[in-house]
């Protein structure tokens, strides 16, 4: 069997449902955003920032103060904010939680008017991503997965790579809103594509953390100065994101979340079970996962990833 048949299957309600826009996006379009939290409320600043009109809902509105400081308006619920925005923007934790936005009784699949862009930015199932995009079409509205990558600090600065999935047309509508947060910005294909293609990014970032870890920590026991080594080694062949970001934090002891473990961990297994649903190995994402268990075991499951090194250090 080939091994692009399963997304093949996936991208068959997505050829027969191509549809126009009916609606355009501006700078005055007023945007729902759902979700906070690390990386979530500097995407939904970044918007606010460009003169869009925010609506904000969180389940802990403490989180949203520094936004609805700088005049994003809040909403009491998810049912609220749905009837108010041209646009919403999910960025939430798990892909229960997707489902709980976007299915349940008060989600915004109930609530949402005719004519409004979803943009599901969480990484989640790809399998849920069309879903999403089919109850939406019903509904007369344009769904988009998106997921991200880029941490706290891409989150920050704007320079997030989005991954999208959904139609060609849905996808230069918001394009505008996706610069704002994104410099890396590339539609992948039929809804769950985005999904498909975060899990590619997890899958390599997965291996590779065991081997920033072993690096660092073969560093230090040869005698060597590790943030001196890494001037080295991240400009050459073995460069990587998480080399150049990741690995000076494990050197100074700073574990807290960019990105947090216990979200690796839902992402890894994310990416398993949808390799096994299309018969590949994947021992390196075994293997990971497996680390990143033991020490959310060992109560790290709210540091950032890059506390894997307390697994290497003896």
């Amino acid at each position: 069997m080939c091994l692009f048949n399963l997304y093949s299957k996936e991208r068959q309600s997505f050829n027969s449902r191509k549809r126009g826009l009916s609606r355009m996006i501006t700078n005055r379009s007023t945007v729902g955003f759902i979700g906070t939290g690390v990386m979530g409320g500097s995407m939904a600043e970044h918007i606010l920032n460009a003169g869009y009109p925010v609506h904000i809902f969180t389940r802990t509105k403490d989180k949203a103060m520094p936004l609805l400081n700088k005049g994003a308006e809040w909403q009491p619920s998810i049912k609220a904010l749905a009837k108010q925005a041209d646009i919403i923007v999910t960025m939430v934790g798990y892909p229960a939680d997707v489902e709980h936005v976007y299915f349940g009784e008060d989600g915004l699949l109930n609530h949402v008017q005719p004519g409004t862009y979803l943009i599901d930015m969480t990484t989640s199932k790809p399998a849920l991503a069309i879903r999403i995009y089919e109850e939406a079409s019903k509904r007369d509205c344009y769904a988009i997965d998106a997921p991200v990558s880029g941490g706290d600090i891409g989150a920050q600065k704007g320079t997030l790579s989005i991954m999208a999935g959904g139609e060609p047309s849905t996808f230069d509508a918001v394009l505008p809103l996706f610069k704002l947060m994104g410099t890396n910005i590339i539609h992948q294909g039929g809804p769950g594509a985005g999904q498909h293609t975060k899990l590619c990014n997890q899958i390599t970032i997965a291996s590779n953390m065991i081997g920033v870890c072993e690096a660092i920590v073969y560093a230090q026991k040869a005698g060597l100065n590790p943030s001196r080594v890494l001037d080295s080694i991240t400009t050459g062949a073995a460069g990587s994101w998480s080399l150049s970001n990741l690995a000076p934090r494990m050197i100074k002891g700073d574990f807290a979340p960019g990105f947090y473990v216990k979200h690796f961990i839902k992402d890894m297994t994310i990416a398993i079970e949808s390799a096994q649903e299309m018969g590949l190995s994947t021992p390196g994402l075994d293997l990971s996962l497996k680390l990143y268990k033991e020490l959310a075991d060992k109560g790290e499951e709210n540091s950032g990833t890059q506390a894997l090194i307390k697994l290497f250090i003896r």
